[in-house]
């Protein structure tokens, strides 16, 4: 194991850049869904294929190899606490459920580390599930009883705002608890070495296109509604221009609330999954492991696919072949039935 001296001074200088992107290789067999092309950005290809490295969890050209493993935080999607810090850098979020209709955000970080994220919220088992499917390391404040449970039982590398509330993490004065709580990577990075975790580790690779691979073909995808339970209605519209998806919540468009930058994502992944009410505070269990059906919205384009669970990762196949993402972020919502998306 490396020295937890040397892991912290190479984040220290990452959180200190604060500009980066990502990547990604992988050695499993790609589908092509042809017919309608989708013309690649050659000059954008060049200079891709000039950078020696990629990120792996978006599949960005990079000059620098970075082997410092996922965070992944908790960020609260309840109207008073958008717009929300640091969802514009992330690689991958996953949207889920939690309590009643309204989302929270499962946003993985390895390319990009903004300077401050939140509003940071409670964690259940399944929001667990899903950073360790990346190596990662998991922020939150709070958990749900059997979060904690498996939590303190060693199921991941942790670090809980209810330990740190005041210190690591801050509570901001233009809102209310529970939807103020922030903290900055460079708390992030002092919690994690105070627990004495190993910062550096292998991050897995999605599969992504390479820009002259780019084949697309299926129905319009380019608004896209899901509607969770009537009271939560989260819409992507496709810039053509810019050639990425822009997030709304309702009518407000979701941005970061330090910059006002727009979430950009190349790829929305929609996938149905087995939904049961544990109990009457309204906790949920969510099946992540059996696979289903999916939607897969990439250029402006719907594809019909499968999902399937591969070590921890929810992943777009067709024919139980890997359907490759395009480069970029992406976003993979979690619905209890695929009558909740329209396009």
């Amino acid at each position: 194991m490396r020295e937890m001296k040397k892991s912290s001074s190479k984040w220290i200088a990452a959180v200190a850049a604060l500009t980066m992107l990502a990547a990604c290789q992988n050695d499993e067999p790609t589908v092509d869904i042809e017919e309608e092309q989708v013309e690649p950005v050659e000059d954008a290809g060049e200079a891709e294929a000039s950078l020696p490295y990629t990120y792996p969890l978006t599949g960005v050209g990079t000059e620098e190899q970075l082997d410092r493993r996922v965070v992944g935080v908790t960020i609260n999607n309840h109207p008073a606490a958008r717009p929300q810090s640091g969802l514009v850098s992330a690689d991958v979020v996953y949207e889920v459920l939690a309590e009643g209709e309204v989302t929270r955000f499962i946003a993985l970080y390895h390319s990009q580390l903004p300077e401050r994220v939140g509003p940071v919220r409670s964690a259940r088992p399944y929001f667990i599930d899903l950073v360790n499917g990346y190596n990662g390391m998991l922020v939150i404040h709070g958990w749900s009883p059997e979060a904690e449970q498996l939590l303190n039982g060693g199921a991941a590398d942790f670090l809980n705002g209810l330990s740190y509330d005041g210190t690591l993490f801050e509570r901001s004065a233009e809102r209310q608890a529970p939807h103020n709580s922030y903290i900055t990577f460079e708390h992030i990075l002092e919690g994690f070495e105070s627990r004495n975790y190993e910062l550096d580790g292998p991050v897995p690779s999605l599969d992504f296109y390479e820009n002259e691979e780019i084949q697309l073909a299926g129905a319009d995808g380019k608004a896209i509604e899901i509607n969770y339970y009537d009271r939560n209605m989260v819409n992507y519209v496709f810039d053509e221009e810019l050639g990425v998806y822009h997030r709304f919540n309702g009518e407000a468009q979701t941005v970061d609330h330090e910059t006002d930058e727009p979430v950009s994502l190349a790829n929305l992944f929609v996938v149905e999954a087995e939904h049961r009410t544990l109990d009457d505070v309204g906790r949920r269990a969510i099946n992540l492991t059996s696979g289903g059906k999916g939607i897969l919205f990439q250029s402006g384009i719907a594809n019909e696919v499968d999902w399937e669970n591969r070590d921890g990762q929810i992943i777009p196949v067709r024919d139980g072949v890997q359907v490759p993402l395009s480069p970029g972020q992406t976003w993979i919502n979690i619905v209890p039935t695929l009558t909740s998306v329209t396009y």
